[in-house]
């Protein structure tokens, strides 16, 4: 299936939606300032999570073309979800953030991730589902570092706005278009591996720098 068929999908999907077209006019009329449409509302829905980020990923696809459509929606979407988890562990000094870190059912989560690591957080982070806003502030109260976490972002936010405006915006989609389920399957399989691989790398280069100061 070629670009053009799957665009006029896409805009098929959002066509009836008064926000869907509300967002494509927005991002056409302000071409002139090239990209930065496209990667300012995935980046303001990190900060904003009840926006509507599938419209907004369709959009930037309809509007941009597919590849530039998704390295837009990547680039805003992970740079938001950096910029809260940094925010939200350098707010972990006031009392009130702390009192939130160590509610019982926040530990549980948090201990779940620390003891895990990479690999549960970038599955979550694949689905356009799951309540990505949660993860980047439950991401932000675990022991994980910084490098795993953007790790986790970056890869599982890739798979996620792949699967959004190649697959669709629904669940029947994956039931009917079986040939490009396989394709996202094989997708979170790969960068599940390669995340996998770098983090176990990450945690080789720290243990030798420990054993080099000591």
């Amino acid at each position: 299936m070629n670009e053009e068929t799957n665009l006029e999908e896409l805009h098929d999907l959002i066509s009836d939606s008064v926000i869907g077209d509300l967002i494509i006019q927005l991002l056409e009329f302000y071409g002139g300032f090239g990209p930065l449409p496209g990667i300012l509302l995935p980046f303001i829905e990190a900060f904003i999570p009840i926006l509507p980020i599938i419209v907004f990923l369709l959009a930037n696809s309809i509007v941009y073309g597919l590849f530039w459509g998704f390295l837009f929606s990547w680039i805003g979407s992970v740079a938001g979800a950096i910029i809260v988890f940094v925010l939200v562990r350098k707010s972990e000094r006031f009392r009130w953030v702390r009192r939130i870190k160590y509610q019982r059912h926040i530990q549980k989560i948090t201990s779940f991730f620390d003891r895990r690591g990479f690999g549960p957080l970038f599955l979550l982070l694949c689905f356009p589902f799951s309540p990505s806003a949660l993860l980047n502030v439950v991401a932000a109260f675990t022991k994980m570092s910084i490098q795993q976490v953007i790790l986790a972002f970056a890869l599982g936010k890739a798979v996620m706005i792949f699967s959004v405006s190649y697959v669709g915006d629904s669940i029947a989609s994956f039931a009917e278009n079986p040939a490009r389920t396989i394709i996202l399957g094989v997708a979170i399989g790969l960068f599940w591996l390669l995340g996998k691989y770098i983090e176990k790398r990450m945690k080789v280069d720290v243990e030798r720098e420990d054993g080099e100061a000591l």
